[in-house]
């Protein structure tokens, strides 16, 4: 009994030191700062391109505006996405592909996917995120505002119901870790650890460590004291590849 006690102690000691929960102005501060930390309005004027496993992605945002490629080579030749604010589309060979509304979407949202993540923490001010302060912990020796994020239904994306936490360094607000619960398919919770980051023309980019726990009942919030006690399985790790980015108004 005195061991199980000491194991779940273990477990739950990052919990320990959490404050006061749910104040949702205060995570909005943190979030704007961890947003300035990573790039700010450089975001807004940028093109980036980069390769992960095996496909080109480029990413071009200006003005509010957006149109995120995605390239590769398949039996059927060139394929070519590419998605906008406004529309989605598929080229092979140059020529428009007449897709059935599914795949459509489900070529959309693996674009959009990719983009997203490769530019967090760009996207919490989005209007249909909701933003939580669960409180401060320690990971590896230093401190993190630990911030939920959910997302309105309207606005919020088939993945709508996806629930993610970031964990931000008190001092510089580098969004060191985030975890995400996800339902698509059979669902599960990813733990990504930033690895190898850069700062590139003012805007920060990072490889990933992505651990994998593949159980949506786990409480998510509590995923870091797991990663803490070596509990879960490092499935992957995640590499931008051949990065190239240009501030637009750099353009010659």
């Amino acid at each position: 009994m005195m061991k199980f006690r000491l194991n779940l102690l273990l477990i739950l000691s990052p919990l320990f030191i959490l404050i006061g929960c749910g104040r949702s102005d205060d995570a909005q501060k943190i979030v704007d700062k961890a947003i300035r930390a990573h790039g700010g309005d450089l975001y807004d004027r940028m093109y980036l391109e980069f390769d992960f496993r095996g496909r080109q992605y480029t990413a071009k945002r200006k003005n509010g505006l957006f149109t995120y490629t995605r390239e590769f080579e398949d039996s059927s030749g060139r394929v070519k996405d590419i998605l906008t604010n406004n529309h989605f589309v598929r080229t092979v060979n140059g020529d428009t592909v007449n897709l059935a509304e599914k795949k459509a979407e489900a070529y959309k949202n693996s674009v959009n996917s990719v983009i997203y993540f490769a530019l967090l923490p760009q996207a919490l001010n989005d209007p249909s995120v909701i933003k939580e302060l669960l409180g401060e912990t320690r990971i590896n020796h230093r401190y993190y505002y630990k911030i939920k994020v959910t997302f309105e239904e309207k606005g919020g994306g088939k993945d709508h119901e996806d629930v993610f936490i970031y964990w931000f360094d008190k001092e510089n607000f580098s969004m060191d870790y985030f975890a995400y619960l996800f339902f698509s398919d059979g669902g599960g919770i990813r733990f990504r650890e930033a690895i190898d980051t850069k700062k590139i023309k003012g805007i920060v980019l990072s490889d990933y460590k992505n651990y994998a726990l593949n159980d949506v009942a786990f409480d998510i919030t509590s995923i870091d004291s797991l990663y803490l006690n070596g509990r879960m399985d490092l499935l992957s790790e995640i590499h931008l590849e051949n990065v190239n980015l240009i501030l637009l108004d750099d353009e010659k």
